[in-house]
């Protein structure tokens, strides 16, 4: 297992990978870099993730003191994938990404990084860490970009996905793409009105990436991943919260997403203890790879929720 930078993307200080093996044998490609004056961020990617992608990010928190430790989900980046077409986009159970959790936290976390240990979670990334922190006590505080509360269905009445999602799971067609779904990464793509970035240059930095390396690319979900993710959306509604999350969480909500549902977010952080709510208002979905003046805005923000003193100087 490899780290692959490019010339606009380069390694965070002190990187290293670290593979992972879970408890029902499946590999994923663990890292960590810096080391760690106040203590670890473990940073949890999104759907169709690779950690590159992340290394401009994971650089500014080195340089905040964090060491910082991340890996990738199975089935996507540099992972075991879980089908033999390994481009589509599966899962049959989110339980499976809360082994992968418990793993990185067992076998790179505890094993290699100092604390106190915080989370830093992308989307389905912060969809999966809502689901342990219920009952984990990992963490000392938690932020969620855009976190995967409830999908935006757009023309599909959600009743619709939910029933088709089902059928084809019980038919036993769970790997077939979803309608509009492509086999090919979504960031192989032009850039002309995606849904994930204003920014073209961060984009384009990613695309190159994937040009040099395609093994790290993911492309559409099917409907396997839907049901899965449906049901575990009705899971983490369905739980009760009556004191909160182990932890403090933020979450930072992108004004302009298309991809996730604000408004469930809203109503969720409204109901839960301990769940607090910011906007950025002008960004899509991927906050972490926006325009310069949206990510700065989000890094004050986290230098302020986790107690950064002249984190630039």
């Amino acid at each position: 297992m490899e780290l692959y930078p490019t010339l606009e993307n380069r390694l965070p200080p002190q990187a290293e990978v670290i593979p992972l093996k879970t408890s029902d044998g499946f590999a994923l490609r663990g890292m960590k870099c810096g080391t760690g004056e106040r203590g670890t961020i473990l940073l949890l990617t999104g759907r169709s993730d690779y950690m590159e992608r992340y290394f401009e990010t994971m650089r500014e928190l080195v340089q905040r003191g964090f060491c910082v430790a991340s890996f990738d989900w199975r089935g996507q980046g540099g992972s075991q994938r879980l089908l033999k077409d390994g481009l589509r986009g599966h899962i049959g159970n989110f339980r499976f990404f809360d082994e992968d959790l418990r793993t990185a936290m067992n076998q790179l976390v505890r094993s290699h990084c100092p604390g106190p240990y915080y989370a830093l979670a992308h989307s389905t990334g912060g969809h999966i860490l809502l689901r342990n922190i219920l009952r984990e006590t990992w963490f000392s505080k938690a932020i969620l970009t855009a976190p995967l509360i409830e999908l935006n269905y757009h023309l599909w009445p959600r009743w619709m996905a939910r029933f088709l999602s089902y059928v084809m799971a019980q038919a036993r067609f769970s790997w077939i793409l979803l309608p509009g779904m492509r086999r090919e990464p979504f960031m192989a793509r032009d850039y002309s009105d995606n849904p994930l970035t204003l920014s073209e240059k961060r984009w384009e930095r990613d695309q190159a990436t994937l040009r040099s390396h395609p093994s790290l690319g993911l492309g559409g979900a099917t409907f396997g991943w839907l049901n899965a993710v449906m049901d575990s959306i009705s899971s983490i509604h369905g739980s009760k919260w009556p004191k909160g999350p182990k932890c403090p969480v933020l979450m930072v909500l992108a004004g302009r997403d298309r991809v996730v549902d604000n408004a469930a977010a809203q109503d969720f952080a409204r109901q839960v203890p301990g769940v607090s709510l910011v906007y950025i208002q002008d960004s899509l979905h991927e906050i972490l790879m926006e325009r310069d003046v949206i990510r700065e805005e989000f890094l004050a923000g986290l230098d302020s929720y986790l107690g950064v003193a002249d984190a630039a100087s």
